[in-house]
């Protein structure tokens, strides 16, 4: 087990920035995705997989809102409105949770995670 932990940490040392978002939101839509396909099983789970996208966000909306931030201004206005809708959504899946309510949260982080895959010239890892 260590040995895979020491793997893990290699392999997430070497990556660069945009990789290791890409891979954070696809961990967390794979996370949303597994409990809307077990639904009956895994629905124990949506509230922690509903907080681990919305920290994922508020980091992102964070980044956005930085000075030193290398973003344009109309791409961190899109990223911080994007932002808004996820945490609205994520209030509504809370309020009222059902398997499809998840399909909007899953696509928006796996449509985020390709752009900055393809932005660097590579798809995201499936996963």
């Amino acid at each position: 087990m260590d040995e895979v932990k020491k793997y893990s940490n290699t392999e997430v040392s070497s990556m660069g920035q945009i990789e290791l978002e890409s891979r954070a939101f696809i961990k967390a839509a794979s996370s949303l995705n597994v409990i809307k396909e077990h639904w009956e099983t895994e629905q124990g789970h949506l509230m922690e997989a509903l907080e681990k996208n919305r920290r994922l966000w508020t980091v992102i909306a964070s980044a956005m809102k930085e000075e030193d931030c290398p973003q344009p201004a109309e791409v961190r206005n899109n990223i911080l409105n994007l932002a808004l809708f996820v945490f609205r959504r994520t209030l509504d899946v809370i309020s009222e949770p059902k398997p499809e309510s998840l399909n909007i949260l899953i696509n928006i982080n796996m449509n985020i995670a390709k752009g900055l895959a393809d932005g660097r010239g590579q798809q995201p890892a499936a996963g």
